[in-house]
Parts: structure tokens; C-alpha cells; sequence
């Protein structure tokens, strides 16, 4: 069932079909996952990375199975120097193949239109993820013509992410997630053994880098859920329904 779907690029028609699907890859170790990925679900694959706090391991993974994979940055303009200065690090070092995409308004042009949405509740949130996250991840794999995106979500990464599945199907294309299963200590341990680095704001404790404007150490924040959007959500939106 699953060589006839994929080999005739017919997605799963239901909940049962796609736990199928998943449960041909759940036993596959992390590097196994991105073969078949690779392998049998359909094309163009494209890799999606934050450049957060473990990013290396998942573009590590990748690349080293398909060095020349689109990996795609949403560049907010508003990142730590760190995160900057990380994505050019690992660019460098992993040879990556980095595509970069940002909203059509510069920074300054939405402060000067909308002030600063970050300082607007819940709503102002929401309303700068969709302009500088959502909408150029969606031009992006619009651009690319992406069918099959792989990211490095995991499910001990938080309560909204607590059932993720290796393989989704989310607005007509596949969602890989080969780690989803690991822990901190898998990516620790993977991390020394391929001598990676984390993040260089990691060791200062921040457990989720965004932007600087809504990002806080878990000193600053006093508990994991304020580290992102001052506890208002966890999520930006790129990885909801």
C-alpha cells in the first residue's frame, strides 16, 4: 500500500491511511527517515530551519543525505546578532544551500505603518507572525515548489508539539519530522559526537531563540512557558494547521 501510494503520488485519503504511512517510519532510525523521505515522498524537498537553539543537528541529518536541499531562513529582520552571525557559521560549515526569505515591508516600514505589533497583545502578535512568518514561508514554498518539507520539530519540544507524527500531510503537502521522537539528550549526544555547536545564546538560557523583541531566557521569563511571545503563545504559526 504504502510503494502504491507513493509511487503513483497518491497522498493517504484518510486518518488510517496516513497511520500506516507512519507507522512504516516510526521503527526507522532518524537518518533512516530522511533516506526514505528522500527516497519515496514526492519532490521538490525542501528543509526549513530557524537557526534556533539545535538547529545543527537537523541540518547536519539532511545535508549530509542531499547536500545541495533547499534549506530555507525566514529572516524577520529582527533576529539576534547571534542568530545572525550562527546562520553564517553553519552556512559556511555545512556548506548549505540557504534560501532566505522575508516579508515585502522592511521593519521599518511596519513600525512606521502598524508601530510595533510585538507591544500589541495577543493580536499584535499574531497579526506581525502572519506578515513576517507566515506569509513568506508560504511564498517560499510556493516559490520552491515545495512538496515535501522536512523540519526538525520534535515532540518534547512542548505541549503543542506533543503529537507531532514523523510524516503529516498539512495544506496539500508532506511535513517530515525525523527527529520527532528524540530527546535533549539524543541531540546533545549528537551534537558532540559530529562536534556541532549550539546556538550561542544556549549556554546564556535561552531554550527557544526567535526574535529579540519576544525572546527571554528562562531567567528572564521564570518558566519555559513565558520564553516565547511573553507567554501570550507558544507557537508563531508556521507549524499550526
Amino acid at each position: 500500500m504504502l510503494a502504491r501510494w507513493l509511487s503513483n503520488r497518491i497522498p493517504p485519503e484518510g486518518e488510517h491511511e496516513l497511520a500506516l504511512l507512519n507507522r512504516a517510519f516510526e521503527p526507522l532510525s532518524a537518518s533512516e527517515r530522511v533516506a526514505r523521505a528522500l527516497e519515496l515522498l514526492p519532490g521538490t524537498h525542501v528543509l526549513t530551519s530557524s537557526f534556533g537553539a539545535q538547529a545543527a543537528v537537523t541540518l547536519h541529518l539532511v545535508t549530509r543525505a542531499r547536500p545541495r536541499i533547499p534549506v530555507v531562513l525566514i529572516d524577520t529582520g529582527y533576529l539576534f546578532p547571534e542568530t545572525y552571525r550562527f546562520v553564517d557559521e553553519l552556512t559556511q560549515r555545512l556548506g548549505l544551500n540557504l534560501r532566505v526569505f522575508r516579508s515585502e515591508a522592511s521593519p521599518a516600514w511596519q513600525e512606521t505603518r502598524f508601530g510595533k505589533l510585538w507591544e500589541q497583545g495577543l493580536t499584535g502578535i499574531e497579526r506581525y507572525n502572519r506578515i513576517n512568518k507566515q506569509e513568506p514561508m508560504e511564498r517560499a514554498l510556493a516559490e520552491l515548489g515545495a512538496e515535501t518539507w522536512i523540519s526538525g520539530l520534535r515532540r518534547s519540544q512542548g505541549p503543542t508539539r506533543e503529537h507531532i507524527a514523523p510524516i503529516e500531510l498539512k495544506r496539500g503537502r508532506y511535513r517530515v519530522h525525523p527527529i520527532f521522537d528524540w530527546t535533549d539528550r539524543q541531540v546533545g549526544r549528537y551534537l558532540s559526537e559530529h562536534g556541532l555547536p549550539y546556538h550561542p545564546l544556549w549556554e546564556r538560557g535561552y531554550l527557544s531563540i526567535g526574535d529579540w523583541h519576544t525572546t527571554r531566557s528562562l531567567a528572564e521569563a521564570g518558566s519555559v512557558e513565558g520564553l516565547r511571545f511573553f507567554g501570550l503563545k507558544r507557537e508563531c504559526g508556521l507549524h499550526e494547521p
